[in-house]
């Protein structure tokens, strides 16, 4: 045969129909039925939780992956029959067997009818003929626990150490003292509430579990937790969604401007992204502190999100109980000597597409307790329903497990959570990395959420008598003058650690043009 023919052979044997999945309403329901979680279905088939809740929603799973999932689905279908049936079977039951509860005599007394297997009574030894094996276990009719064998018809366990109606009663509560039981609960804190201490902690149970891995190497423990960062990261978010008021939609339909043209061009949103140097400093010798301000996108997490699928408006007006992407003509900038513009270096006039964080800043800065500018003109925007907690507990679960690790004095933790949130933002719009959680919309409006943070903390700056001479990213500020009387330091969320000291100028003989004078309009 000739090749070209092999190959569409081979191609039309590979070929098969996809398998059929009951409706997204029916998944949920059979996995509810059976009292399992997402996230106990999740480890069977090998993804996170929130694609079973993608599937669950709506969205159909592709490959090998969708066989095992209708898999599930079916078994989910038969057990509930097979209990179901069980069930029936047991309701029948009762009315041939003696009772097992209480019994209240005509003159009111309670008494008990003992069930078969008691030390009083045992089990009466069943014919052979009346003995048959369950290829599924059923509950048993004397005790309700899964059995394996049925006799007459009926499921029943043939050990009486099997039965529950014969297990040992429960141990005695503790002794209280003081109204207090005598064992005590430990509790460690959780954002603004605690929690147990013996309550699971996913990043601590990860970073033991990463080291005994690697027998204690901490850059090889360290390497392979960043490596699985982005997982783990979904995996944390289903966690603290859990009870949410608003439901994650991990696909909506989104506007072709948040669309990237090709795999290495950009879409149409300009996120503002500030990289600003002073144009020019009074003579004299400057000693400069390049700050670095920490965890830029963890305190950029609480932003206006948008809830759920974006829908067009226009006009020249701003709703604050929503959030999206907004096309406007920004208002001119004439501060640029000692502060830098608010939508960052743009070089082309006209409108442009900005976030819900850039036109919040202008609009603020517009207001009467700036006034550094005119209010922005809005043409057009694609915005939802909006809320600033939507990752609130995402947030602090990642800040608490950075402040513990700082304490502690932990780098493989604080590596660890750094690449979970940082990673996290990266890779929700289109990336090959996280396929769970499509929202570009997202990524760009907390990357310039942490563009306007580190942009107020430039003014704040400015308006405490430092001269402001950088600011770049997310995350540096270069300033000229006693910092530490501004920005607290250390390595926590709120606070500033030193990444440089250098100097600037020449020294001049005129000791009145060495002053630093504050430069400004």
């Amino acid at each position: 045969m000739k090749p070209q023919f092999e190959a569409i052979d081979a191609l039309l044997a590979a070929a098969r129909k996809e398998v059929e999945l009951p409706p997204a309403e029916q998944r949920r329901a059979l996995r509810e039925a059976l009292d399992l979680s997402r996230a106990q279905v999740a480890r069977a088939l090998g993804v996170s939780p929130s694609t079973v809740g993608g599937w669950e929603a709506g969205r159909d799973p592709a490959g090998d992956v969708r066989e095992r999932y209708a898999y599930f689905l079916e078994g989910a279908q038969a057990k509930l029959a097979d209990l179901d049936a069980a069930r029936q079977a047991e309701t029948a039951a009762h009315t041939d067997l003696p009772q097992v509860g209480p019994a209240m005599s005509g003159g009111g007394a309670a008494t008990a009818a003992k069930p078969r297997g008691t030390a009083d009574q045992p089990y009466p030894a069943p014919e052979a003929d009346d003995v048959e094996d369950l290829g599924v276990p059923r509950p048993c009719v004397l005790c309700g626990q899964p059995a394996r064998h049925q006799v007459a018809g009926f499921p029943q366990h043939l050990d009486p150490a099997q039965c529950a109606t014969t297990a040992p009663a429960p141990a005695a509560p503790a002794k209280r003292l003081q109204g207090r039981t005598a064992e005590t609960i430990k509790t460690v804190p959780a954002g603004r509430r605690v929690r147990t201490a013996s309550d699971a902690d996913p990043i601590a149970a990860a970073v033991a579990e990463a080291l005994e891995a690697h027998e204690g190497d901490v850059d090889a423990a360290t390497a392979a937790l960043v490596k699985r960062a982005i997982p783990d990261a979904m995996a944390l978010l289903d966690d603290c969604r859990k009870g949410g008021r608003y439901a994650i939609v991990a696909h909506p339909w989104i506007p072709d401007i948040l669309r990237k043209p090709s795999a290495r061009g950009a879409d149409q949103i300009w996120e503002a992204r500030p990289k600003w140097t002073r144009p020019e400093l009074p003579s004299g010798t400057h000693e400069v502190t390049a700050l670095d301000i920490n965890g830029a996108y963890l305190s950029a997490l609480k932003t206006h999100l948008p809830i759920g699928q974006l829908e067009h408006t226009a006009g020249n007006h701003h709703d604050r109980r929503r959030a999206g992407v907004h096309l406007i003509t920004p208002p001119a900038w004439e501060h640029g000597a000692y502060l830098p513009n608010p939508i960052g270096n743009r070089d082309e006039p006209g409108p442009l597409w900005v976030t819900e964080p850039t036109l919040r800043l202008l609009l603020r800065l517009s207001g009467p307790r700036y006034g550094l500018c005119e209010p922005p003109q809005i043409h057009e925007s694609f915005t939802s329903g909006a809320t600033e907690s939507l990752l609130e507990k995402f947030r602090i679960a990642l800040k608490d497990a950075r402040e513990r690790a700082l304490a502690e004095g932990d780098e493989v933790t604080l590596e660890y959570v750094k690449a979970m949130y940082s990673k996290f933002v990266s890779t929700m719009g289109e990336s090959n990395y996280n396929r769970e959680l499509y929202r570009p919309d997202w990524m760009h409006l907390i990357r310039s959420q942490a563009f306007a943070n580190l942009w107020m903390k430039a003014h704040k700056a400015h308006d405490e008598g430092l001269t402001v001479v950088r600011a770049m990213g997310t995350d540096e500020l270069h300033v000229i003058g006693t910092w530490r009387r501004v920005f607290a330091e250390g390595r926590g969320v709120f606070e500033a650690k030193v990444k440089d000291v250098y100097t600037v100028g020449t020294a001049t003989a005129d000791p009145a043009a060495a002053k630093k004078p504050r430069t400004e309009n």
